[in-house]
């Protein structure tokens, strides 16, 4: 492909922004390489590891097409309609409250550009879960290893998007015992709903694998872990009886009041609802 760049004119241009487009950025598609452009340009480099210069080279094609190659591929993983109507019927919901439910609650897509489930690594929990596999988390503990092992919950190491993969394997490699990898996995939530790994066993997962590798495989799979997780603690029953706050105050915890959920799932029911 042509190297293009700021002020750039051409077919090529048009080809990146229709790309830039599929991958969510906010350009105008035309022939001319605009402010627009180049900014998206300059973030997707940031986002990949590449030389942030905002021109579109060899190395940055490579990275522009692959990522919309996964796009693609990653599709299908979405949640449908279809999905959300057999969540309201295996429930005994009404289909509003279960896509207020899922519009609030949902935290976006549950997968990055690259096809991978969304991930945040928590390392206070790596650290309990340490604990619950009677090992010691202080003999872990290092400068390498501050990042994503640590006794209070911070949001100071949070990288966000595959950044937080990178985390993650690196808490799973601290030592070649399965139990540590295992207490890692553990210590992520996962995909769209972002549901903690430790609650694998409760949920009625055989392992931490067996939860990951469902997590990895769509957002439906995603949306049957929710469900499982909302029965397991008995959070149906106040979708069923529209007690927005009681259901915020179980899903979200004591800080639902502060961020407004209750408020944002009675309006998004009543949205769906009129409709």
């Amino acid at each position: 492909m042509k190297t293009i760049r700021y002020r750039s004119r051409g077919d090529e241009v048009n080809f990146l922004e229709q790309i830039l487009v599929k991958l969510g950025y906010q350009v105008v598609v035309s022939n001319y390489f605009g402010k627009d452009t180049d900014r998206s340009i300059r973030d997707f480099q940031q986002k990949n590891n590449l030389v942030v210069d905002g021109i579109v080279g060899l190395k940055t094609w490579t990275k522009l097409i692959a990522a919309e190659q996964s796009t693609i591929e990653y599709t299908d993983k979405l949640l449908s309609e279809k999905d959300l109507v057999s969540f309201a019927a295996q429930y005994d919901l009404e289909l509003a409250a279960v896509k207020a439910v899922n519009e609030v609650e949902s935290n976006g897509k549950g997968f990055l550009i690259d096809g991978r489930p969304k991930i945040l690594f928590e390392g206070h929990i790596f650290w309990r879960q340490l604990e619950k596999a009677n090992l010691n988390p202080q003999d872990f503990q290092n400068d390498f290893t501050k990042n994503v092992l640590y006794k209070k919950w911070t949001k100071s190491h949070y990288k966000g998007g595959s950044g937080e993969y990178d985390r993650l394997e690196k808490a799973a490699g601290i030592s070649d015992l399965p139990a540590v990898r295992n207490a890692a996995y553990s210590s992520a939530s996962w995909g769209a709903f972002q549901i903690m790994g430790y609650h694998y066993k409760s949920l009625g997962y055989s392992s931490i694998d067996s939860f990951v590798s469902k997590m990895y495989e769509d957002e439906n799979k995603q949306l049957e872990a929710f469900g499982k997780f909302l029965k397991v603690n008995n959070l149906i029953r106040h979708i069923k009886n529209k007690d927005w706050e009681a259901f915020a105050k179980g899903y979200n915890g004591p800080a639902y009041k502060k961020n407004k959920y209750d408020i944002k799932l009675k309006k998004a029911y009543e949205t769906y609802k009129n409709q």
